[in-house]
């Protein structure tokens, strides 16, 4: 909004010019959803923590009973500081930016009423999945259709090959259930690795400092060209949304790293999965999104593992799924887990980057 409000009036005021520069207003973007935490955080966590309780997961070593208390729902706290964020910084004129936010919004609204329900049925029983999975391919299906009918292009059923140049894969009507597919992959993946302190929130905030920076190159005719990336106009916009994602992460962290004050629960979870598939759908780099979030992909595998070779065998093949499970009960401390995988993390970020050249 304040885009709007100061920018029209560059003409007369120079000083205001530099509203136009994506990178002005993505840094802008990430310092305000920042400081959002560093100015309310506390506040909402006190509030939170006296009218929610929060309690322990199912399905967890016996260490994680000490975390009982630690107040749930921390995902409102990202939400609206990213919104906060995007009013003082974004483009609401921009087709990009409304998507993001209308899909956010639908996602942060599956993860809350998961997180309400756990914390005000007696059972502590959330959302049951057939209902998540269900309204994730909604909003999946919604962006698949409105791509293919109403924002269509020539690279828009496109699917770029990762480390290879010029070579893709057409998908034609199958585009639509693919974005859905996508979407349920995402929201899922982050929100089952979602188990140890400042594990999954750090991860995610590589992942948003990597698609910010496709972003902006994607949304560069020139830059674009040079790379051989596809070109993607208005998509620029992304890359401010996605700073102030990655600002907002930075401020949770502060607060959910070891040991946590406040978890995001699926309201965070879910959510920040969500907007992860929309903003690969968006730049055009679905496949690449399996490297970006290695992590969040072998977390997810090992699950299924898990459950294959368990309905197979009658045997777990892993102590504990997902994966970081497995590490704490092998004797690694929680903090050593969450700082090992964060490493894994970037370098699966850096190894997306190197797709930029390495083709």
């Amino acid at each position: 909004m304040l885009y709007h409000l100061l920018f029209p009036l560059h003409q007369k005021i120079t000083a205001f010019n530099i509203f136009r520069y994506i990178t002005f207003r993505s840094a802008m973007a990430a310092l305000i959803s920042l400081c959002f935490f560093f100015i309310f955080g506390k506040r909402c966590i006190n509030i939170l923590k006296n009218h929610l309780g929060g309690g322990v997961r199912k399905w967890v070593p016996e260490t994680h009973n000490k975390k009982s208390g630690t107040p749930s729902m921390g995902g409102i706290l990202i939400f609206f500081s990213v919104l906060v964020a995007m009013i003082f910084s974004g483009n609401f004129q921009n087709s990009y930016v409304l998507m993001l936010l209308i899909c956010y919004f639908l996602f942060s609204l599956i993860g809350f009423a998961d997180d309400f329900l756990k914390e005000t049925k007696p059972d502590r029983r959330g959302l049951r999945g057939k209902y998540k999975i269900f309204g994730q391919l909604a909003i999946g299906l919604g962006m698949g259709i409105w791509l293919y009918f109403f924002n269509k292009n020539d690279s828009t059923t496109l699917l770029a090959i990762p480390f290879t140049s010029g070579k893709f894969l057409n998908l034609g009507i199958w585009y639509i259930p693919f974005v859905a597919f996508v979407f349920v992959s995402s929201s899922n993946a982050v929100n089952i690795t979602d188990g140890l302190d400042g594990l999954a929130i750090g991860l995610t905030l590589l992942i948003f400092i990597t698609f910010t920076i496709f972003a902006y190159l994607s949304g560069h005719k020139v830059i674009a060209q040079y790379l051989k990336i596809f070109f993607i106009v208005n998509a620029g916009e992304t890359a401010v949304f996605g700073s102030a994602l990655a600002g907002a992460c930075l401020g949770f962290l502060w607060f959910n790293s070891h040991p946590a004050q406040i978890i995001m629960g699926d309201t965070g979870a879910i959510s920040l999965g969500g907007i992860i598939g929309v903003m690969a759908v968006m730049l055009k780099q679905e496949l690449l999104l399996p490297l970006a979030g290695g992590v969040f992909a072998i977390e997810t595998i090992s699950v299924i593992i898990q459950i294959i070779y368990y309905k197979l065998t009658k045997k777990r093949f892993f102590k504990m799924a997902p994966l970081h499970h497995h590490f704490e009960l092998s004797g690694w401390h929680e903090s050593k887990v969450i700082i090992r995988l964060w490493i894994l993390g970037a370098i699966c970020s850096l190894l997306a980057l190197s797709t930029l050249k390495i083709r």
